[in-house]
């Protein structure tokens, strides 16, 4: 079970990207599997459940001049506060605890290729949820922060709302968003999976400490650009959809 899991647990052994099934249930009538991806999830999951109530404590029993820590916690917060602050302005405050949440899970869940997993973002049944939350926070601040009548003027544009002959392109736009969000990510998470499975299984002999370098750039370079990207656009998506400033 752990070699199936872990994607390099000996750099000379074939790595296996394929997601594989670990045991199988019954639920009402149907055969239900666990796979691999699954468990990468849950300890990616689980990780997360123990920095952010390990987290939570120092806050609760934080120093007036911070050290150790508390300092880089303070830090993760106050970048994660200036980026939503810079893109979503005074409109953003009520999606800070949002896209700092998902900025973590996608940022260690893309990284975890370093501690030997199969990054859950490589997964698509992970991407497209995370894509689904974006397209309905859209929508649903969109009629929040709009009439329908703006909301009915907005899918007719560029022509007028009496002539609605553009309605169906900017619905397809609009039903593309999650799409593109979750295809970005996973392929590209997924692709340098699968570039370092390949690594390792055709370079078997000679596969020692220089992939180390391949790693870095596939997993926490690329892995903090993509993490980046979505949030970003998730802000740029939601924002347009609140419409002006004076929707803030």
């Amino acid at each position: 079970m752990l070699q199936n899991i872990l994607l390099a647990a000996d750099p000379a052994e074939s790595v296996d990207f394929m997601i594989h099934g670990i045991f199988s249930y019954q639920l009402f009538g149907q055969e239900v599997w666990i796979t691999t991806s699954h468990v990468c999830l849950l300890i990616v999951v689980l990780v997360l459940c123990a920095f952010f109530i390990i987290g939570g404590n120092v806050f609760r029993h934080a120093k007036t001049t911070p050290s150790g820590f508390q300092n880089f916690l303070e830090l993760i917060v106050e970048f994660l506060d200036g980026m939503v602050d810079k893109t979503m302005g005074k409109k953003g405050n009520g999606f800070k605890d949002y896209i700092g949440t998902i900025f973590i899970f996608i940022l260690f869940s893309n990284i975890s290729g370093l501690f030997g997993l199969r990054p859950p973002t490589a997964d698509y049944g992970v991407t497209l949820p995370l894509g689904l939350i974006t397209f309905t926070l859209i929508h649903v601040n969109a009629f929040r922060y709009n009439s329908i009548k703006a909301v009915w003027a907005d899918k007719c544009s560029p022509l007028p709302p009496w002539l609605p002959l553009w309605m169906p392109i900017n619905l397809i736009s609009d039903i593309a968003v999650p799409i593109s969000l979750s295809l970005r990510l996973f392929a590209n998470v997924l692709s340098g999976t699968v570039m370092m499975a390949l690594v390792y299984g055709l370079l078997q002999k000679v596969a020692y400490g220089w992939p180390a370098v391949l790693h870095v750039y596939f997993d926490l370079f690329s892995g903090a650009i993509q993490t980046y990207v979505f949030c970003m656009l998730t802000m740029t998506y939601i924002s347009n959809a609140m419409g002006g400033e004076e929707n803030a």
